[in-house]
């Protein structure tokens, strides 16, 4: 795992071969980020990395100057890895690392989200076979987690398409990683 840009760009860790995640890949992360770059300040931002895995979209936020990033991440060998990072990092309050399900814990931020939001970027990187992963731009955006000009990136592969979602913006393409980008006016 590589952090791109920012106050930890550079800087690489290898995730132990055992962790049973996908991360995204570097030139995918590299093009998304660029993208964001051009469509939001990221300094000061609050953010919320769904399915964290080895925690890479977490800490290129933080690296560029994210004051606060929620992680969440059910798998405790991957909630480790981040912690252990995060640690080497010594990235403190800036990282709340949540052990628990994603959809648990949506339903739980919609319960207590305030009509403006909580969040400036809301990523999620989930298993492409979930058989939730459809339900999962509602669930942000109905359930109003974005902040008014809040972007939700849903990564995912080529068999879905979203663009039939309210909030829709576009998909980009990376090889086998789609992003589809949503936008709360």
């Amino acid at each position: 795992m590589r952090i791109i840009s920012g106050t930890y760009g550079g800087r690489r860790f290898e995730a132990p071969r055992n962790l049973q995640a996908r991360p995204t890949t570097d030139l995918a992360k590299e093009s998304l980020f660029n993208i964001l770059q051009n469509r939001i300040d990221f300094d000061g931002i609050t953010a919320l990395d769904l399915f964290g895995g080895t925690g890479s979209i977490t800490f290129e936020l933080l690296s560029r100057g994210a004051s606060q990033v929620t992680c969440v991440e059910l798998a405790h060998q991957q909630q480790q890895f981040i912690r252990k990072v995060a640690d080497t990092l010594h990235i403190g309050h800036e990282l709340n690392l949540v052990r628990g399900d994603v959809f648990k814990f949506l339903k739980s931020q919609a319960a207590i989200s305030s009509g403006d939001g909580r969040y400036d970027i809301v990523f999620a990187d989930p298993p492409y076979a979930l058989p939730e992963l459809e339900t999962l731009p509602a669930l942000v955006l109905d359930n109003q987690l974005l902040k008014t000009d809040g972007i939700f990136i849903l990564e995912h592969g080529k068999d879905q398409d979203f663009t039939h979602v309210a909030g829709y913006q576009e998909t980009r393409k990376y090889g086998a990683v789609h992003f589809s980008i949503f936008h709360r006016p």
